[in-house]
């Protein structure tokens, strides 16, 4: 299949980074047995069916229209009153972001779409913890939210891409609360609470930046530290898009950019490639999401034949042996192991 064939782009990045092309060069995942005994739910951003949906992670093909029973539970904010004031009709257009987080022993879901919906969705109940519109014109995709983070405080930070900004809001003083602080960085596309270094970290187009964020009732962004991503052999921006934190260490988090996957350790402050010889090497390029439990590595590319160009119907998974998951007639942008 074509969309197998990328092999240039790990040499690119093994280069970037002053690192051989070898195997041994990437750094392990943290140890633990190969294969995870029970895989837990697979959460989607189904862009053509407009819903996030959590899926059964023990099927490989999914087609909810002819078996609802694969979705084991789903999320639209059309037609739901606790939403309506964000009017989801036309800003939840385009689900660029799902993703879990626990908060006082809570399950929520984490939610964006590109024309400026966001909120924060308790997993249980479906009821709002907290919701806003990302836009300069409400409805629009001037801003085009990208993705968003729970702080242990209870705010909520929204990185937007086009409008280059990191918003951190007082979600902690109420569901419809709508003050924020800002703070700029170009392409902005992926953020990251590492609570135990309490720092807010986002991804741009150019770089990693952290932030201490204040206090609950007064949040704040403040750079503590910023770093470029590796340089491209072309001279391009790197184009950083997704930040997720790497299972079993708290230590790691992912970082997919234009050109491949790496790892950053956040005590180190190093950058180290994510190296694989499964069948998935070649698309580790252009990657929209990727996490892992332990050794299996779950992780979205376009397939490059759908329209929008960067929908897919395919969930891949790094450790190489299984064949990618299928949401039939989807319009996947995002897929991440469910991990509150």
């Amino acid at each position: 299949m074509t969309r197998f064939q990328r092999p240039a782009r790990r040499t690119f990045l093994l280069a970037a980074l002053g690192v051989g092309a070898g195997v041994g060069a990437g750094v392990g995942l943290p140890a633990r047995k190969a294969v995870a005994a029970t895989l837990p739910p697979v959460l989607v951003c189904d862009q053509k069916r407009r819903k996030v949906l959590l899926l059964d992670s023990s099927r490989t093909v999914w087609d909810p229209d002819t078996d609802p029973s694969a979705v084991q539970w789903s999320f639209t904010p059309e037609g739901n009153p606790d939403f309506a004031d964000l009017s989801p009709q036309t800003s939840w257009t385009y689900v660029s972001e799902a993703k879990a987080r626990t908060l006082n022993g809570r399950a929520y879901v984490l939610v964006t779409a590109s024309y400026g919906f966001a909120a924060v969705v308790d997993r249980n109940s479906g009821a709002r913890y907290w919701g806003g519109m990302v836009a300069g014109t409400p409805g629009d995709d001037d801003l085009n939210p990208h993705s968003i983070e729970l702080l242990g405080n209870g705010n909520v930070a929204v990185v937007a891409s086009t409008g280059g900004e990191v918003r951190l809001y007082a979600a902690s003083q109420g569901a419809y609360s709508n003050a924020y602080v800002t703070a700029p960085l170009d392409a902005a596309h992926g953020v990251y609470w590492d609570a135990p270094r309490s720092l807010l970290w986002a991804i741009g187009g150019r770089q990693l930046v952290a932030y201490s964020v204040g206090t609950a009732a007064a949040p704040a962004l403040k750079q503590t530290y910023a770093v470029d991503l590796p340089q491209l052999p072309s001279g391009a921006k790197p184009g950083g898009h997704d930040l997720y934190p790497v299972q079993g260490t708290t230590d790691q988090v992912w970082i997919a950019t234009t050109e491949g996957v790496l790892r950053f350790s956040l005590s180190a402050r190093a950058f180290s490639p994510y190296v694989t010889d499964s069948a998935c090497s070649g698309l580790l390029g252009g990657v929209k999401s990727i996490s892992n439990v332990g050794d299996d590595v779950l992780f979205v590319s376009p397939d490059g034949d759908l329209s929008p160009s960067w929908w897919s119907e395919y969930i891949h998974d790094g450790a190489g042996a299984k064949a990618p998951r299928r949401l039939v007639g989807g319009g996947i942008y995002k897929a991440r192991w469910w991990q509150p």
